[in-house]
């Protein structure tokens, strides 16, 4: 089964249900599934250290081998993850809660996936199996 080499999430309503400049309630931990898969996060916070402090606190740090997190463009992030991973567009997968971030990244070739509720495990393993049918193993 083909797999992506790197999946990239971004940070607020998407990898935990708030924004980080506003509330935070603690998240249930979460579990070890990379499996030789490289994980990163992109977000366009301008509240860089709050983000990097969540990541921190819920011990995420540890899963994450790639982060892009400041204001501007999410095609910036992903040409900065293409850059430090080595990591081809056609082998990222990108999970996002807003429209426009899926819009322009998809633009790119990676495979995105709208979560206006939230990423789940659920839904990463349905979308690791379409990544797999649409792509040849290499």
């Amino acid at each position: 089964m083909a797999k992506p080499k790197l999946i990239v999430f971004d940070l607020d309503y998407t990898l935990w249900p708030f924004w980080v400049d506003t509330h935070v309630d603690p998240l249930p931990q979460g579990q070890k599934w990379r499996r030789g898969l490289q994980l990163g996060v992109a977000s366009r916070t301008g509240e860089v250290s709050g983000a990097n402090q969540l990541l921190s606190l819920y011990n995420l740090n540890q899963y994450l081998s790639l982060k892009e997190i400041y204001p501007g463009s999410k095609v910036t992030h992903f040409n900065k993850l293409k850059a430090d991973s080595g990591v081809q567009f056609s082998e990222m997968m990108f999970f996002d809660d807003e429209q426009r971030n899926i819009t322009d990244v998809s633009r790119l070739g990676v495979h995105c996936v709208l979560v206006p509720n939230g990423v789940t495990m659920k839904l990463i393993r349905e979308e690791l199996v379409k990544f797999s049918q649409r792509r040849p193993v290499t």
